[in-house]
């Protein structure tokens, strides 16, 4: 339950820092919004997905794994979708968005699997 919850603060985290950074990626709303998106978003990667990964795994095979940027960007077209307060102008800015998201949660994940070895 922890993980899930820190995920959807990394989550919030990069669609806020996404949306700072990146001309044509904009939230209208407060904090709160933030918060949904994050949620909204480890949602779709729980259960959306895997799914999407197990259908394309032979181009994720094929591409060497490149096709999972294609897969990252869905994801975060869909969360669009899903959340009317967020917009992404174009696809250069959802190219840009899925990478500011992917490097947010990869440093998550980094720092919480060193400070869980530290802690063992």
């Amino acid at each position: 339950m922890m993980r899930f919850i820190i995920r959807i603060l990394a989550n919030s985290l990069a669609i806020y820092l996404a949306a700072y950074f990146i001309p044509g990626v904009t939230v209208s709303g407060n904090w709160k919004v933030f918060l949904i998106c994050g949620l909204v978003l480890s949602l779709i990667n729980v259960f959306v997905k895997p799914i999407l990964k197990l259908i394309s795994l032979p181009l994720i095979i094929i591409t060497f794994g490149f096709f999972s940027l294609v897969i990252n960007i869905l994801t975060i077209w869909l969360l669009t979708k899903f959340v009317s307060q967020l917009n992404i102008a174009g696809l250069v800015a959802l190219i840009l968005a899925t990478i500011v998201v992917s490097v947010v949660n990869w440093l998550v994940s980094f720092l919480f699997k060193k400070t869980a070895r530290s802690e063992s």
